[in-house]
């Protein structure tokens, strides 16, 4: 009877353990640090009837921003009672087809009074009241990792045992065109980084870090905070 009873306290014991190491993981999980920063090169505003279009921009040959990231800054910037009006990127480049493709779009300012002199470039723009294209470049990736899990079946069960933790870095840059000024407004950079973890004790239990979307949430409100000023009033 005393060891029946002593085997059940020591199975709740090592339970408690158990559980105490995993409320300690997920606090850990929830830490995400960014930094996100802007650098002005001239004065915003926004009217009710202008827009704003968020574009894609290579950094090297093959390889652009990632279409959900471009679709999540999109959601976020238009959303709530200060959201600002965002026209699809998809839609944008299709009205102007072909002078926003990856291979004609202009790399820098410097092209815009140019595009806006051919045919059509300048009414597509006025008609769908584009202010500022925002041209975003960077990724998403996994810079660090270690540990080890290890997952085994037989005849009375199976389970996985170990730890395992991973670091992914988000970094985007976001580059304001003001299509009034033909100008650049500024740029704004959010540099985001995250750790997950996965214990596991019978059940992996992953611990994840949220840092693109970290990363999307403080773009957005750094752009929209960027670009509204008095003459929006």
């Amino acid at each position: 009877m005393i060891s029946q009873s002593f085997q059940a306290t020591s199975r709740l014991s090592r339970s408690a353990q158990l559980l105490v190491s995993i409320a300690g993981l997920t606090l850990l999980s929830g830490c995400v640090t960014s930094r996100v920063e802007n650098s002005r090169e001239g004065m915003t505003g926004i009217r009710a009837n202008e827009s704003v279009v968020i574009m894609a921009k290579s950094y090297h040959v093959g390889n652009e921003t990632e279409d959900k990231y471009i679709s999540c800054v999109e959601s976020a910037l238009g959303r709530g009672k200060n959201g600002l009006n965002v026209i699809p990127h998809r839609t944008f480049v299709d009205s102007l087809f072909p002078w926003f493709e990856p291979r004609t779009a202009p790399a820098e300012t410097k092209g815009l009074p140019k595009l806006m002199k051919r045919p059509g470039v300048a009414a597509r723009i006025r008609e769908q009241g584009v202010r500022y294209i925002i041209w975003l470049d960077g990724d998403t990736d996994k810079v660090a990792g270690g540990g080890s899990l290890s997952c085994a079946a037989g005849p009375g069960g199976g389970g996985c045992f170990g730890f395992a933790w991973w670091q992914k870095d988000a970094d985007y840059d976001a580059s304001i065109w003001d299509l009034d000024e033909l100008e650049s407004a500024g740029t704004i950079t959010a540099d985001v980084s995250g750790t997950s973890f996965m214990p596991a004790l019978v059940v992996p239990i992953p611990l994840i870090a949220r840092t693109q979307a970290a990363a999307c949430k403080g773009l957005a409100n750094q752009l929209r905070a960027f670009i509204v000023s008095e003459e929006a009033a």
